[in-house]
């Protein structure tokens, strides 16, 4: 969603004080699944709150409160071992080429790969991306660079969009290169704690071309409840430190 329709909207809905569905369709003259999408965004945000068959704005302090708390968490998750995350983007950005079809998961490793593509030069690039932190961020990527937001639920603890829509959104595209990270990487594989989460880049695995686990030094050796899949699915690891002997040689 667009920064200008964010704010249009959020507007709409705090002097009506709550809208249906289909009057906010109606009045901004866009589909069922586009004006979900923008529902669920700021509802993530802390600035509306779903009842029965509509949104309703938020009591202004309250909305202020849950915006903060909500901008709060995802910034200690994105400032954490920054350094790191930043020399892994930037040895990503090496794997892109003009006119690839990339896709970007919705970890904070993979953000600051965005924002090395915000000052890239590339001059024809696709990017597919379930992250909420990518979308409102891609009016800040080159004019020759094209957007590709996957729909669906919105998950408040991953700031993406997950579930059968979103499935159903990526079984439509082909995808190029796939970049993700993980919970953490292990002998037996790559992890995350969340099972949708661990479902979609299992599909976005089969679906790519070529895949590349982005994983900073202190992940190696962590596990976590659901597998993403073994280390031979991929087609290389990038990382900040020499990995351990259990990564295959050919993906370093």
């Amino acid at each position: 969603m667009t920064n200008l329709r964010s704010i249009q909207l959020s507007n709409y809905i705090r002097e009506r004080g709550s809208c249906t569905i289909a009057e906010l369709k109606e009045a901004f003259k866009v589909s069922h699944a586009t004006i979900h999408r923008d529902i669920a965004s700021l509802v993530g945000e802390g600035k509306l709150r779903r009842v029965r068959g509509g949104v309703t704005a938020l009591p202004e302090a309250e909305a202020q409160n849950a915006e903060h708390a909500v901008y709060s968490r995802y910034q200690d998750r994105i400032d954490r071992n920054r350094e790191a995350k930043i020399a892994v983007a930037k040895k990503a950005v090496g794997r892109i080429e003009d006119g690839d079809i990339i896709f970007l998961d919705s970890s904070t490793t993979v953000y600051y790969l965005a924002k090395e593509l915000q000052a890239a030069s590339f001059s024809n690039l696709t990017v597919i991306t379930n992250s909420l932190l990518v979308i409102r961020e891609f009016p800040l990527f080159p004019t020759g660079y094209f957007l590709v937001a996957l729909g669906g639920n919105y998950d408040v603890q991953l700031n993406a969009f997950l579930g059968a829509a979103t499935l159903a959104d990526l079984d439509r595209l082909k995808i190029g290169k796939a970049f993700l990270s993980a919970l953490g990487a292990a002998p037996a594989g790559f992890f995350s704690r969340h099972e949708n989460h661990s479902y979609f880049l299992r599909r976005v695995l089969e679906i790519a071309d070529d895949s590349y686990l982005l994983l900073t030094a202190d992940k190696f050796g962590k596990s976590g409840l659901f597998d993403i899949g073994p280390l031979s699915a991929l087609s290389g690891l990038i990382t900040d430190a020499e990995p351990p002997g259990y990564v295959p040689a050919r993906l370093c």
